[in-house]
């Protein structure tokens, strides 16, 4: 289920580096749960139509947040947690809930990213890790791997698992990001993905998002 947030305008400056916020206030509303644990079966974009000003942001007009789970339980809780508190932050609330329903996508499609990046990761023999951006192949074997493991974990089986993720390397404006959680940096990629896949599985991947970190802000898609 797919939620597209109307928030009103910010009344404090916004920063740049907010995006803990918007998970904060995620959590808050789904009061005590296990997302923080293993995989995201869920993902959000970024909030829409900012202006810059004095180095923050400002939604004077106020601004959309697209919030997804891959199930529809979870999604209906936090609906309820958001009408007992409705705050978001810096004086942001919510004003209208709307229900997006899922587009038939086919079995391929090519997402573009809901204002965020796509993390891809390995590891490596040292047991740390390396970002893959989107001009390494190796990021598509990572998106993949991850986007199976998803699947598996909200219990698709069989063909489901077929599922593939690429980057589109035919985009002209890719470009990759360094975006900051709190004090920890994490390079992205701007670039849309295609996923291919049964039907239900490229739906799937519209709403749990593609990569990782999808729970703090990641890989959120369109």
């Amino acid at each position: 289920m797919r939620l597209q947030l109307h928030l009103s305008p910010n009344t404090q400056p916004v920063p740049f580096n907010h995006l803990h916020q918007l998970t904060g206030a995620l959590h808050k509303w789904l009061g005590r749960n296990h997302l923080h644990d293993g995989l995201s079966l869920y993902s959000f974009g970024w909030l829409k139509n900012a202006d810059l000003r004095n180095g923050n942001l400002h939604f004077r007009r106020g601004t959309t947040w697209n919030v997804s789970f891959s199930d529809n339980a979870t999604a209906k809780k936090l609906v309820g947690g958001l009408m007992e508190g409705p705050e978001v932050a810096c004086g942001m609330r919510v004003a209208e809930i709307r229900l997006l329903p899922p587009p038939d996508f086919g079995t391929r499609f090519s997402f573009r990213t809901d204002g965020s990046a796509v993390v891809a990761r390995r590891t490596r023999e040292d047991n740390t890790r390396e970002y893959l951006l989107w001009d390494n192949p190796l990021a598509d074997q990572a998106l993949t791997a991850i986007m199976r493991k998803k699947l598996q974990a909200a219990g698709y089986t069989g063909n489901h698992l077929d599922v593939s993720v690429a980057f589109d390397r035919q985009y002209p404006k890719a470009r990759t990001r360094k975006i900051t959680i709190k004090n920890t940096g994490h390079r992205g990629s701007e670039c849309p993905v295609v996923v291919e896949g049964t039907p239900e599985a490229v739906q799937f991947a519209w709403l749990v998002g593609i990569g990782e970190l999808t729970g703090s802000g990641f890989g959120g898609v369109c």
